[in-house]
């Protein structure tokens, strides 16, 4: 008999800062090489920092394995322009461990982010993508997000180098 695969979503701690940039090192990989028009930069440990102390960085766990990470912000207005003043969780950078591609943890985040913001009487869970990466819009479409559409960033001062001058793919999932 196969025994259950036990998942859990917790905040991130800094003991998983390491990891945490290492799925960072590993997506800028990937990215380099399927899509080299739109590679993360090397995000500020200090960022990351900030995002666990205040309770945003979020870890999901496979057998108590980190097997993605992702952040949350409850305010993007540099990105959603006038947007921004209705209540919403922001998503950004999801890092996958690559032992765990394939298991639709999009989906298992969206869940979650969907109760997340439900508990936190927000009524939007939206995310954002660089580039016109038409089966990533396809997948995150898939995964209940509405396509908005691409917009070019009016102001990225103050946004990691990726969105500078970026065309920005916007979704949202209105709850």
């Amino acid at each position: 008999m196969r025994s259950m695969i036990k998942t859990s979503i917790i905040n991130s701690s800094i003991e998983d800062i390491d990891f945490i940039f290492s799925l960072y090192k590993i997506a800028t990989e990937y990215q380099k090489k399927r899509f080299p028009e739109n590679i993360w930069p090397v995000f500020q440990r200090s960022l990351v920092e900030t995002e666990i102390n205040e309770n945003r960085q979020w870890k999901l766990l496979i057998d108590n394995e980190i097997a993605c990470v992702w952040a949350i912000t409850f305010s993007d207005p540099e990105i959603w322009e006038e947007k921004n003043i209705e209540p919403a969780i922001y998503i950004h950078r999801i890092a996958t461990n690559p032992k765990f591609r394939g298991h639709k943890l999009v989906l298992k985040i969206v869940e979650w982010s969907r109760k997340y913001a439900i508990s936190h009487e927000k009524s939007f869970v939206r995310m954002d993508t660089c580039g016109n990466n038409i089966a990533l819009i396809n997948h995150y479409e898939n995964c209940g997000f509405d396509f908005l559409g691409i917009n070019k960033i009016a102001n990225s001062e103050g946004l990691p180098s990726h969105y500078h001058n970026a065309d920005v793919c916007l979704f949202e999932m209105k709850l």
